[in-house]
């Protein structure tokens, strides 16, 4: 969020409080919570069954991917690849798997607040059929994202491309889910101020991250890298929200989510990798609340209208708004609208019309001369939000 500028005028604004007089007897009563930073030996479907309804904030889900392994793979020098072969990724055949998903994504969405969403991650062997089956329960498919690997497995065999990424699926829980969140500024101003795109280009769980047991053979087969999941949670979660993990396994979502400030509930069949993920997740130290403070959204700023803007005597009636490049020049009605020629209309009109095109920021586009130089007239706004703010306190 930019800030307003050293010496800034600050300004008086009066708020008006609106007061609905709801019946008190009426209002709905809160929902019981789920548990938080807990982890489950269990069953995931059966598991689910026992949270209350809408009580968890954002789900990810990395389900058993089945693989259909027909075999051992080996690598040219005939040494053998530490592929995925558990039981648990193992199923009859596809009507099978089909029906393993239905039954979790029906009992994680009965858990998903209104506004919750969800990101269940996959590869070509399952995602594209848990695709059609989120949408036949109703989710509301927002992205898929490309997880591209910067050190992916070569395919030892010759016979296909390297399998290098993941595909991830972002939903909500329904079409009618309009407040779901999505800190939109925060990653574009860590994108250096690009809008985050939807191919990530991360490397696999390796080294010092990489959990393994005794013997040094690797814990969790499967064992997502934290960049990931915390890229995941600074995107589609705020500080304190509770986040579910139905495939637990070896942690990676409980402990970045402590390191951000989020809760977590975690299922798990296996009672080896819950016990693992326990003692990796107990010794994550969180980040200080500073750091892990989500930047605001400008969406979320109170409305400012341009005539608050006039009114408040920051840009006068009469005065001339200009475009960065000084190529246009309207000028400032005392009700807030904008004359170009014979047209008259609102900031954001009179700029698409200046342009020649369909639509226009006018907070952006226009700007007013000061001293000599151009000022942006949206700084003008955040001195009025400020004002709001602090009123407000």
């Amino acid at each position: 969020m930019r800030g307003s500028r050293a010496g800034a005028t600050r300004l008086p604004v009066q708020l008006q409080v609106l007061r609905t007089g709801r019946n008190e007897a009426r209002r709905p009563a809160t929902p019981a919570a789920a548990p938080s930073d807990a982890i489950v030996v269990g069953d995931c479907v059966a598991e689910l069954a026992k949270l209350p309804p809408s009580s968890v904030d954002f789900v990810f889900a990395d389900p058993p991917y089945n693989l259909q392994l027909e075999g051992a793979l080996s690598r040219p020098d005939q040494s053998v690849v530490d592929a995925v072969d558990d039981a648990w990724d193992k199923f009859a055949d596809f009507a099978a798997y089909d029906s393993f998903t239905r039954a979790w994504l029906l009992a994680a969405r009965r858990v998903m607040k209104r506004d919750a969403t969800i990101v269940v991650i996959g590869s070509y062997h399952n995602i594209f059929r848990v695709g059609s089956i989120l949408q036949d329960l109703g989710y509301w498919i927002l992205n898929d994202i490309v997880w591209r690997k910067a050190n992916p497995m070569p395919n030892f065999r010759g016979r296909r491309f390297t399998n290098a990424h993941e595909t991830m699926i972002w939903a909500a829980r329904s079409a009618d889910a309009k407040g779901y969140t999505f800190n939109y500024d925060a990653l574009k101003a860590g994108n250096e101020d690009a809008q985050a795109r939807s191919d990530w280009f991360l490397p696999l769980c390796t080294g010092g991250e990489r959990l393994k047991d005794a013997d040094g053979r690797k814990t969790h087969p499967t064992q997502k890298p934290e960049a990931l999941l915390q890229r995941l949670l600074i995107a589609a979660t705020n500080a304190g929200d509770l986040v579910l993990d139905p495939f637990f396994g070896s942690g990676t979502t409980g402990a970045v989510a402590k390191r951000l400030g989020r809760h977590f509930i975690g299922f798990e069949r296996d009672s080896t990798y819950a016990a693992a993920a326990r003692a990796r997740i107990d010794a994550v130290a969180p980040l200080a609340p500073d750091a892990i403070a989500t930047m605001p959204s400008k969406r979320s700023e109170p409305r400012v209208a341009f005539a608050s803007v006039v009114e408040a005597g920051l840009v006068k009636p009469g005065e001339a708004l200009l475009d960065a490049q000084r190529r246009h020049r309207a000028l400032t009605r005392v009700d807030g609208a904008l004359t170009l020629g014979p047209a008259v209309g609102s900031i954001h009109k009179i700029g698409a019309l200046a342009q020649g095109l369909p639509a226009c920021n006018g907070w952006s586009f226009w700007h007013v001369e000061r001293a000599g130089k151009l000022v942006s007239i949206d700084d003008f706004r955040t001195v009025i939000r400020a004002a709001m703010r602090e009123a407000a306190e």
